[in-house]
């Protein structure tokens, strides 16, 4: 693992990426005021991000259609109005 400064990465970026590629560095940490900031990996190594399921459980009480639909009444009238034209 090798440290660089912000200055450093802003001048060497393209080889410092090169590095990761190849191998020939594992990953690169950007120092900003000597504390670390951001780390240069791999596609391969990133942290892959996927649907989070449940993220807003418990947080808004239940609510039927017809109580949502109810919230904001023109903008029910205008799914309600909506035609939808058949794909041609």
């Amino acid at each position: 693992m090798r440290k660089v400064d912000m200055l450093e990465a802003k001048n060497s970026l393209s080889r410092l990426v090169k590095a990761v590629e190849s191998g020939a560095e594992p990953e690169i940490i950007i120092a900003r005021n000597g504390k670390p900031a951001v780390r240069i990996v791999p596609m391969s190594h990133a942290r892959k991000r996927g649907i989070v399921l449940g993220l807003l459980e418990g947080k808004h009480p239940p609510m039927t259609l017809e109580q949502l639909n109810s919230t904001d009444a023109e903008i029910a009238a205008l799914f309600e109005a909506s035609e939808i034209e058949p794909p041609r």
